[in-house]
């Protein structure tokens, strides 16, 4: 199996996020598909459709994702409508969602979706953190500057660092491990350290 992959999305901070993930373990190729808008509670059922619709028009092996981010005191909003909630009212209008809420604890879930000629694999990560009163870092993207882990904020942690911990870092962890194995791949002593740091960041 070959080394390149392709990451379909139309975010470019995200393909750069998932290719420093990888480092040299393969190379990431990204191309912006413009996929239908898909409807349902479930991130991985979302991340399934979007795969099989980003194969069936590219034919190459791919990645594609979803991404849900679920605030407790808000019964779970935004949830998988993560992306058009910040587009229509920003951080700004989280923060005033959360005014003078006590509970802030909330989480980051994508799932990723593996597709090529064999069929579709779901891997999903999770990271736990909590919702801040004002925006902190410049670095990120989306909801990173108000969604906090061990007080630092998404946006103040360093993308290398960020790709070791994160919700798609996890979610591309459990990827890698299976498609490393199915494709007969060998790790570099320097990817191997590498994942080794990941996991223990992790």
């Amino acid at each position: 199996m070959s080394r390149n992959l392709t990451i379909v999305t139309s975010n470019t901070n995200k393909a750069k996020e998932v290719a420093a993930f990888f480092g040299g373990t393969l190379e990431v190729r990204h191309v912006a598909l413009d996929i239908p808008e898909l409807r349902s509670d479930d991130v991985t059922e979302i991340a399934r459709e979007k795969a099989r619709y980003a194969y069936h028009h590219l034919h190459v092996p791919l990645i594609v994702d979803d991404t849900a981010f679920s605030i407790d005191a808000l019964n779970g909003f935004p949830g998988p409508y993560a992306a058009y909630v910040l587009k229509s009212i920003g951080n700004t209008g989280i923060l005033r969602l959360m005014d003078g809420v006590k509970d802030r604890n909330a989480r980051f879930t994508t799932a990723i979706a593996f597709a090529d000629e064999t069929g579709i694999e779901i891997f999903t990560g999770t990271i736990e953190g909590r919702i801040i009163t004002a925006p902190r870092g410049t670095g990120g993207f989306g909801y990173d500057p108000i969604f906090e882990v061990q007080g630092q904020t998404l946006a103040e942690i360093p993308l290398e660092e960020k790709s070791a911990i994160s919700h798609r870092a996890r979610a591309l962890t459990a990827f890698r491990d299976w498609f490393v194995k199915k494709a007969g791949l060998k790790r570099s002593p320097a990817d191997a350290k590498r994942l080794k740091d990941q996991r223990t960041l992790l």
